[in-house]
């Protein structure tokens, strides 16, 4: 068996992608790889407590392999403490890599060329699939996950905290936008599916608006998901 690692942020899609690698009978999961903002304790991005990542790597019996970026981490500093991680997992014989992403290719080839060269193979489970079947296939397999963070520009801030569900999709403006949040509509914590031991639960606490890097401009809505 191909021994594999799985990027993941405790979101949806990295979930899926998991879900679908454990019922393949070729690889053997060594690790959950998250990626840590210094200072906040949180998944990068995602703004997901730390808290909440080892309750989803104890109720998944995987455990995690962290990695801690840095507050306002420059790529080439990012790049450097990403290498230093592939070497660890090539020592620990890692030969594969999984990502939850769906169909952005300048995200993919980013990958890619990071681990050309390694030893290790990138592998994308979720690579091409309509991100309608993906959504329906979610909610139908009896994953449950929160959102905990929306960008601004994009959605409504009623959106904030809700439950991806049938009545999210409803509501949801996919004729405009990605069903999946893959372009940075939203970001998710899955708190319950199939390949979980026990639910997570959780309530939501305080709301902070940030600003785009770029713009300044105050853009994206975090809701702090705190456990119980």
């Amino acid at each position: 068996m191909k021994k594999i690692v799985v990027s993941y942020s405790g979101g949806k899609d990295s979930t899926l992608a998991l879900f679908r690698i454990q019922n393949s009978q070729d690889y053997e999961i060594d690790s959950l790889l998250v990626t840590l903002t210094d200072g906040f304790d949180r998944v990068s991005v995602h703004g997901v407590r730390y808290e909440l990542l080892m309750l989803q790597s104890e109720s998944l019996g995987i455990p995690l392999r962290e990695v801690r970026i840095p507050q306002d981490c420059s790529n080439e500093k990012y790049q450097q403490i990403m290498g230093k991680a592939v070497e660890e997992m090539e020592a620990d014989g890692v030969t594969h890599i999984v990502f939850g992403d769906i169909h952005l290719e300048d995200v993919r080839e980013y990958r890619e060329k990071m681990l050309n060269g390694t030893g290790i193979t990138p592998l994308f489970p979720l690579w091409g699939i309509p991100v309608k079947e993906l959504a329906n296939d979610f909610i139908n397999k009896g994953f449950k996950t929160v959102l905990t963070c929306i960008d601004l520009d994009k959605l409504d801030k009623t959106f904030s905290g809700r439950v991806y569900d049938w009545e999210f999709i409803k509501d949801y403006p996919k004729e405009v936008l990605d069903l999946c949040g893959e372009n940075g509509e939203f970001h998710t914590f899955v708190f319950d599916g199939p390949n979980f031991n026990f639910p997570i639960e959780y309530k939501l606490g305080d709301q902070r608006v940030t600003p785009d890097y770029f713009t300044k401009k105050d853009r994206f809505l975090y809701v702090d998901v705190i456990p119980i």
